[in-house]
């Protein structure tokens, strides 16, 4: 028996609207390989290729067989309808059967699941929201995802978007610095005003652009308010602004024990700093007590609970 625990992998795949990184994960959460290459912009086709070629890397660098499992981590989620992506902000996946063709092309067992999910499975098993009973997790990149995770478990909902407040407009708007929050930019989801469209890292761009005139990188804004460039940092605060509001939203509804902070605008460290106390201003309640802490896994988290969708009791054996 002990000898068959050593030999189970498993692979995770964590696809973003800018890179892809896949690595092999031991039984008891060793990263026994890792790789990363950009993702292909606008073409399925593409980034199913990529993505096969990654997972046929990685096997190759830990010398694990062709039916070591995947998991798959996606900025969307899979229609129980009709087994197509959805609500996905890497738009060429909608409308795919992304699980079935990955499949067809790895000639492995695939599960898909969100990224923010992903992200949660990881950072709740062992990392910033472990010890906590109700776990709501964000993802602030290219888009703006969330999950919930209770006792250890996500819950995805009935139709799969549990946690998606990055698709809920953005609350109390007012107009702050060069960019009108009402109605708000047009959203790829068809609507306006969208948290995502101020939250993510091209909503930060868009509203450093909109005041300065200039287009600026998510990472090349916070680079510079960390260098004390006036500017920046006060598009860092009127961030900090909108996603106290934001939160605060979600506070009202779940009230959960702990916020946990992943992807890369996560890094931004003023938001420990100032966020606490905005929060004050829009909860409803006397004091607002939710901590609001970073990922312990860092980059890794979505990619280690992509590997996790394969559970570490199931019966998948490879040598």
């Amino acid at each position: 028996m002990l000898c068959l625990q050593f030999f189970i992998m498993r692979i995770g795949v964590d696809l973003g609207g800018t890179k892809i990184e896949a690595i092999v994960l031991s039984h008891d959460g060793e990263v026994l390989a890792r790789q990363r290459v950009a993702t292909p912009q606008n073409d399925y086709d593409q980034t199913i290729s990529a993505i096969a070629d990654l997972v046929a890397k990685v096997s190759h660098k830990a010398d694990c067989n062709d039916q070591v499992p995947v998991g798959i981590g996606i900025p969307g989620a899979v229609s129980s309808h009709t087994g197509l992506v959805k609500n996905a902000n890497s738009t060429c996946l909608i409308g795919h059967p992304l699980d079935k063709d990955l499949a067809t092309v790895l000639k492995r067992p695939v599960r898909v699941a969100n990224d923010a999910n992903c992200f949660l499975v990881s950072e709740a098993t062992d990392g910033a929201g472990q010890n906590y009973s109700v776990v709501f997790g964000i993802i602030l990149g290219t888009g703006v995802g969330g999950g919930i995770a209770i006792d250890g478990k996500t819950h995805s909902g009935l139709n799969a978007v549990a946690g998606e407040w990055g698709h809920n407009p953005l609350p109390w708007s007012q107009r702050i610095g060069g960019l009108s929050e009402s109605p708000g930019p047009l959203c790829y989801c068809g609507e306006k005003g969208c948290i995502e469209t101020f939250l993510s890292g091209p909503g930060l761009s868009n509203d450093f652009a909109a005041e300065i005139g200039a287009h600026k990188s998510a990472e090349a804004i916070t680079s510079m308010a960390e260098d004390g460039a006036v500017e920046a940092k006060a598009a860092i605060a009127r961030y900090i602004h909108r996603l106290a509001r934001s939160l605060a939203g979600v506070i009202n509804i779940l009230d959960p024990d702990v916020i946990v902070f992943g992807g890369g605008l996560s890094n931004i460290n003023a938001i420990y700093d100032t966020l606490p106390d905005l929060l004050n201003d829009f909860v409803f309640s006397d004091v607002c007590d939710t901590p609001c802490v970073k990922n312990i896994h860092g980059d890794s988290s979505g990619v280690r609970g992509a590997a996790w969708l394969w559970g570490p009791d199931e019966d998948i054996k490879n040598k």
